[in-house]
């Protein structure tokens, strides 16, 4: 790893801001992306950006209001510089890795690495060599083919995918996997929102959230943000919350940090945002202890049943429960036998603000809960999101207008790539269906989930790293083990747009593979063609990119993948057919994954098309008993030593995922660096530490400590007992084997670290 140690006394902090948006947000965005692109390439790109004729934000997954309704910049901060970082005039050619060895290259950090730019052809790096060199595209998919038929078991190859793969993609991505002969499909959903599917599909029979940007603008009455920083992560929710907001509904945000984002929103589309006062989002906030929303849930539960208790028929709808719910009983039972004082300390919380968020809920007909990875990367993650549905069942809400569990996915296309089959262990129906359409029989065993593959690699037993996409090593848990372990296989290949860290963690040989953006136009042998996404609300639209590619050496992610597959089995499903025309992946799609029906002419729309919902549109629920599912879920949290902290980690406003922007995290009041640790300015006295002392972050675990060195004390209003630190600077103390129960996500928000200062 880099050590960006040096330069880090460079760090300055002020006020923590408690406005977003507004003219500081519209001047960095276009400072970005006029620097990265020059002023008629930004208008190029920047205008059509989420709108029907163009492609979709390569950032988060945050739905699109209807064509009509859309501005003519229906973008936002980080959406710009998405686009910016991707459509850069910079280029990172063969002349540059001729300059560049491995080892100088790791030596830098990962805003460096990504900061110089597209790449423009195709890289090997031969065994023991010290630079990658270029190679053609013909050698390059010869030479992956090669290795993957020469594999002694089709289990010894692992596919990882990025969210940013589109649907037609991650479709011949999967296929070419099982054809091969295996399963391990890892992707990024594993490390956020795999916690919320597990949870989801057990209660309410679909993993995925079943809420609709009209929904939460114009019927929910009480939204409740839980474990989300909507400003930095998911600028455009904000527009929505305004819009719900101005209509009369209540936001409650509950979070182990205050967010600006909470806080006076400036609509930069708007007069009153750009002139005026604003708009106050949240009517309340309330600063959950780490861990604690298990606790926090698990007691508003107790408070509404103990009124309906009280006064029968007061609180609970009983009738939405006896209708279409199974296992009341046992839970009303559970919330019985819990310990105010116990629930109150997990929490964080005084009993008063728990009851009156209880009285918030039973004075709103109806009720949104938005998530993200504050709640899913716990080891009790998937029983806090069981928690969260018990909590929305009770008073039947779900299933009606304004209503129901909303998980925020933090990558454009990450939904739509489990729905196209980016899954380790795919129902049977789906791989039946795959079968009929294809004529082979596909894998039934379960493959490796990104945790595993870690584990896996360590263990030597995987030869062919394969991803399509993303910055594996970076984004994964454990960083100095998953970095070494890399070095185990026999190749590693990364189709890729830019350099990043993983691309240097290589096998014995490595391949680069340049591929197309989302922004750059893609044509194929049947002329010009466009791709689909999935929203974080289940919607399909088209996305096509309007720039000329960035180099004439670059493939589209289908074209590499169907070449592949060519050279791997021939025509045998018709891999060239589908790499010349994107129509005949969208066929196949239609005829294996449930929800594509007449994909082509529906896709065609303004907008796209919905997929089906059963919670929400009938109150259908596909669970094993056929109903929706109450759960027992006992309070549980981390039990933290004497003299030790809890950790979570977090992004800067700055960044996306691992690609960061610049090192500055305005809204937090961070500038020059990122090496910094937020503390309660008590738990920095506790220890004899003071705001702006130097200090190394050691996490424990029952495998031994790991240890980040030469962090930023910063005072912070964060709970007592509670810290927080960047990613992905930071997960280096994140424990390969500290995962959530059943959904095996890194428990990335509940590290035991102490503090040293240091030497």
């Amino acid at each position: 790893m880099a050590d960006s140690s040096a330069n880090e006394q460079e760090i300055s902090v002020g006020p923590l801001k408690k406005t977003s948006v507004g003219v500081p947000a519209i001047a960095s965005s276009m400072r970005y992306a006029y620097e990265e692109m020059g002023t008629r390439r930004s208008l190029q790109t920047l205008l059509k950006m989420n709108h029907v004729d163009g492609f979709d934000c390569p950032s988060c997954a945050w739905p699109d209001p209807d064509p009509e309704h859309r501005k003519t910049a229906e973008f936002c901060e980080n959406g710009a510089k998405a686009v910016a970082w991707e459509a850069t005039r910079k280029r990172v050619d063969a002349a540059f890795f001729a300059e560049h060895s491995i080892a100088d290259l790791r030596s830098q950090d990962d805003h460096w690495l990504e900061h110089h730019g597209r790449l423009t052809e195709p890289m090997y790096l031969a065994p023991g060599a010290t630079h990658y060199a270029p190679i053609s595209w013909d050698d390059a998919i010869a030479l992956v083919a090669d290795r993957l038929r020469g594999l002694p078991d089709p289990n010894r190859a692992v596919f990882y995918t990025s969210g940013r793969a589109s649907n037609e993609a991650a479709f011949v991505y999967q296929l070419l996997a099982r054809r091969l002969g295996t399963n391990n499909l890892p992707d990024c959903s594993n490390m956020c929102h795999e916690s919320s599917g597990a949870a989801l599909s057990e209660t309410i029979g679909v993993g995925k959230g079943v809420v609709t940007l009209d929904d939460l603008e114009h019927h929910a009455e009480l939204i409740v943000i839980v474990g989300q920083n909507p400003g930095t992560n998911h600028p455009r929710m904000l527009t929505a919350l305004e819009h719900a907001k101005r209509r009369g509904a209540r936001i409650v945000a509950i979070n182990p940090l205050p967010e600006a984002g909470f806080g006076r929103f400036r609509n930069p589309q708007t007069p009153r945002g750009l002139a005026g006062t604003g708009t106050v989002l949240a009517d309340s906030y309330l600063p959950v202890r780490v861990n604690g929303d298990l606790a926090l849930f698990a007691a508003v539960n107790k408070a509404l049943l103990a009124r309906e208790d009280d006064h029968p028929g007061s609180t609970l709808d009983r009738d939405f429960i006896e209708r279409y719910c199974d296992g009341f009983d046992a839970a009303a039972q559970g919330w019985r036998d819990l310990d105010w004082d116990v629930l109150t300390a997990q929490a964080g919380l005084s009993r008063r603000q728990i009851e009156d968020l209880a009285s918030a809920v039973t004075e709103a007909g109806s009720v949104i809960v938005c998530w993200a990875m504050g709640l899913t990367q716990h080891r009790n993650a998937v029983a806090t999101i069981r928690e969260i549905v018990n909590f929305l069942l009770l008073r039947g809400n779900i299933g009606r207008p304004g209503a129901g569990p909303s998980p925020i996915r933090g990558h454009s296309n990450v939904q739509g790539d489990r729905t196209m089959g980016i899954w380790e262990k795919m129902p049977d129906a789906f791989l039946d269906a795959l079968r009929d359409e294809f004529g082979f029989d596909p894998p039934r065993q379960h493959g490796w989930d990104t945790v595993d593959t870690i584990r896996a690699l360590r263990d030597h037993r995987v030869d062919v790293f394969f991803a399509l996409g993303g910055n594996f090593v970076s984004a994964t848990p454990d960083t100095e083990l998953t970095e070494a372990s890399m070095a185990n296989c026999a190749l590693t290949v990364h189709v890729a747009t830019k350099l990043n860290r993983s691309h240097l963690c290589h096998g014995t040989e490595a391949l680069l593979l340049p591929c197309l953006g989302r922004t750059e136009r893609d044509v194929q042998a049947a002329g010009e063609q466009f791709v689909t996404v999935e929203d974080s609300m289940s919607m399909v639209h088209a996305s096509s990119g309007r720039l000329a590619p960035g180099s004439d050496g670059l493939r589209s992610e289908i074209a590499i993948v169907t070449a592949l597959g060519h050279a791997l089995f021939g025509d045998d499903v018709g891999w060239r057919q589908m790499g010349a025309d994107y129509r005949v992946i969208r066929k196949h799609i239609e005829h294996v994954v449930p929800g594509f029906q007449a994909f082509e002419e529906r896709v065609a729309q303004p907008g796209g098309f919905m997929l089906p919902r059963g919670p929400h549109d009938s109150r259908t629920f596909k669970t094993a008993t056929g109903k929706a599912r109450f759960t027992v879920n006992p309070p549980t949290t981390v039990e933290v030593p004497e003299g030790h902290l809890l950790l979570q980690t977090v992004r800067s406003h700055d960044q996306f995922n691992t690609t960061v922007y610049g090192l500055d995290d305005r809204y937090r009041g961070i500038k020059g660096g990122r090496r910094v640790v937020f503390v309660n300015a008590d738990d920095l006295r506790d220890r004899a530490l003071a705001d702006g002392d130097l200090v190394d972050v050691v996490s424990v675990a029952p495998d031994g400590e790991r240890r980040a060195k030469a962090f930023r004390a910063v005072a912070y209003p964060t709970p007592r007992g509670c810290v927080a630190a960047y990613f992905p600077e930071a997960n280096v103390l994140v424990p390969i084997d500290s995962v959530a129960e059943v959904s095996n996500t890194p428990a990335s928000k509940s590290v035991v670290v102490r503090l040293e200062r240091a030497g």
